[in-house]
């Protein structure tokens, strides 16, 4: 990113399922990098999810899933399956916090290791749009892509975004960013990531600020979700766009 010299004047992310949480990663982690300026997330887990993803009937899935369902904080299946970095058994917090190498690293939920440059660079966003899928049952709970999530220790009820203590101790810059007007909660229709054509251009297209590359943008846009939904090839999930 820090080489690319289109988003030297700052640039958007478009993050779609997982890669929502890559596209944090980047906005975090990097260190002297161009600043994001909108961040637009499609069917996030940014709280985590309580739920194995769905991947599939093959052989690879079968083993994939069996793991991650036995031994889903060890060390291997960390190591070895990317879905086991934000898998948040609401019952199982001990171990999820010891043992998940991702999600609460980025989450800033890790008691003593809480670190100010994570919120700092997350709430200088302009504005984080959060979409959320009416019938996700990919991401579990959906509110997880607005940041709501189960209370410690069990499986209700959904807790909104305002009530879970990453929000309301503001571990990554949430509720300042929510309380100076720069969040969008949005809801809309269908499946995980089965956005309409019009929610788009009403939902997103208003953050890529360089018009002309508006087209260009919604089709890679549509693009990338066909691979996410694996009806094109390989799961792309972040786009970025030069907001100058």
């Amino acid at each position: 990113v820090k080489e690319m010299k289109e988003l030297s004047g700052g640039y958007n992310i478009v993050g779609l399922s997982q890669g929502n949480l890559i596209g944090r990663a980047v906005l975090q982690y990097c260190d002297d990098g161009p600043p994001v300026k909108n961040f637009i997330s499609l069917a996030g887990p940014h709280a985590g999810t309580a739920s194995v993803p769905l991947c599939g009937s093959g052989i690879f899935c079968v083993i994939a899933d069996a793991l991650i369902k036995l031994e889903i904080y060890s060390d291997y299946v960390q190591a070895h399956l990317a879905p086991s970095g934000y898998i948040k058994i609401p019952t199982d917090m001990d171990d999820y916090l010891k043992g998940c190498r991702f999600l609460p690293k980025l989450n800033n939920e890790i008691p003593g290791e809480r670190n100010a440059t994570y919120k700092e660079r997350f709430s200088s966003l302009e504005n984080l749009v959060l979409i959320m899928f009416e019938n996700d049952i990919v991401v579990i709970p959906r509110e997880t892509s607005w940041f709501g999530y189960y209370p410690d220790g069990a499986f209700e009820p959904v807790l909104p975004p305002q009530q879970t203590k990453l929000y309301q101790e503001d571990w990554i810059g949430l509720k300042a960013l929510d309380e100076a007007g720069r969040v969008k909660f949005v809801s809309v229709p269908g499946g995980h990531l089965g956005i309409s054509n019009s929610d788009m251009r009403k939902h997103i297209v208003p953050y890529l600020k360089d018009k002309p590359s508006v087209s260009a943008s919604l089709a890679a846009t549509w693009h990338a979700i066909g691979e996410a939904l694996g009806l094109m090839g390989n799961d792309v999930g972040v786009l970025l766009q030069s907001s100058t």
